[in-house]
């Protein structure tokens, strides 16, 4: 059984989820419709002509991209255009595009931890703090019978993380007392009768963010027709993401061998050096795309180099002042995100046994040429 577009994005939003994206960031279902089922999901950087070709070869009723096809609101529509044609062709194969860009940079697991993954560094933290979500205090009372289903319900929709562990509840017993009323169907006692249960007081944390999501998966694993439960505000902050990583190499090395290393973990043809070659490199910042406003970041952090893309001239000369070193590998050393969201993906739908395919994009949208 194929999956559902709507279900291919839910997946995908477990890895990048939307509200830990950037402000005002180009997210989300951009052209077509999610309510099909979906036999390929092609996983992409850029959707470019050739990527579009790729996609209808496949059969892909779904394009996953990184990086936007819709930048601003449309006044028109012409097909004259190249944007225009790209559009055309799309709605004429009725290809849904969905982007997942600034919430996947800054997910866990997501484009900056590859990099750093690629690179081989022990993550320390982030560049840029972008998001904490706050904590709420769910509190349920459920039969004792059914106090496990409950839990691994409110755990599985993302409640009960304490730092980095998880499945966090308190549990007390007592004793619950409720009056059905008349045309009522109570799971325990019958209408009209004072009724004493025993129960369970199930005390957990829930990011703010995924607040509707455990309310709902309680409501659905509790056996009551009514479910007394609360939900309190917290003083507390949970996960912090942010943009970009800072991470440690096992062994310092020179900075023209660790351009090495940025050019076959990144597998770029080649990246421009901003410093000495012979500069000491151990603490590095890193962050895909374009960062030329995170060299200051990467000082703050103590960070020896900065790998990033996109360095203009007067940026790489503040940073030669300044005495950090910088390795540009280019914006496209984010293509490192086709074949690790497709396979993140193909596991979650094989998970629940779907025929749907995740594919990785196989053509370089790489524009730039070294001649």
């Amino acid at each position: 059984m194929f999956a559902k577009g709507q279900t291919v994005i839910q997946l995908m939003e477990r890895l990048a989820p939307k509200h830990i994206a950037m402000p005002d960031d180009k997210i989300g279902l951009q052209l077509g419709s999610l309510r099909k089922d979906i036999r390929t999901v092609l996983v992409t950087l850029d959707v470019t002509d050739e990527v579009v070709d790729e996609a209808i070869a496949l059969g892909a009723e779904l394009i996953i991209a990184h990086h936007a096809i819709i930048y601003r609101p449309l006044a028109h529509l012409q097909t004259d255009t190249p944007a225009g044609r790209l559009y055309e062709k799309l709605i004429k194969h009725d290809i849904a595009v969905y982007i997942a860009h600034t919430n996947l940079d800054v997910a866990d697991g997501g484009v900056n931890d590859m990099m750093a993954e690629a690179l081989q560094l022990q993550v320390t933290g982030h560049l840029e703090d972008i998001h904490t979500d706050k904590l709420k205090k769910l509190v349920v009372f459920v039969p004792e019978t059914h106090q496990q289903q409950v839990r691994d319900a409110i755990f599985a929709a993302g409640a009960g993380w304490i730092g980095n562990y998880s499945h966090c509840s308190f549990n007390s017993a007592g004793t619950g007392t409720f009056m059905p009323r008349e045309g009522t169907d109570p799971f325990i006692g019958k209408p009209g009768q004072y009724t004493q249960a025993d129960e369970t007081r199930i005390e957990t944390v829930v990011p703010a963010s995924v607040q509707n999501k455990v309310v709902q998966a309680m409501l659905k694993a509790h056996p009551y027709e009514e479910v007394a439960y609360d939900l309190y505000p917290m003083d507390l902050n949970g996960r912090t993401f942010g943009l970009g990583r800072v991470g440690k190499l096992n062994e310092p090395e020179r900075l023209d061998a660790f351009a090495e290393r940025v050019k076959m973990g990144l597998d770029v043809p080649f990246v421009r050096v901003v410093g000495d070659p012979a500069k000491p490199i151990r603490k590095v910042a890193v962050l895909g795309g374009s960062g030329s406003r995170y060299v200051r970041h990467a000082l703050f952090a103590g960070a020896d180099v900065l790998v990033t893309g996109d360095i203009d001239y007067h940026t790489a000369q503040d940073a030669l002042a300044a005495g950090i070193a910088i390795v540009d590998p280019g914006h496209n050393a984010e293509k490192i995100l086709k074949a690790n969201v497709a396979s993140w993906l193909q596991a979650r739908l094989d998970e629940q046994k779907s025929a749907t395919k995740a594919v990785a994009s196989k053509i370089d949208t790489e524009t730039f040429k070294l001649l």
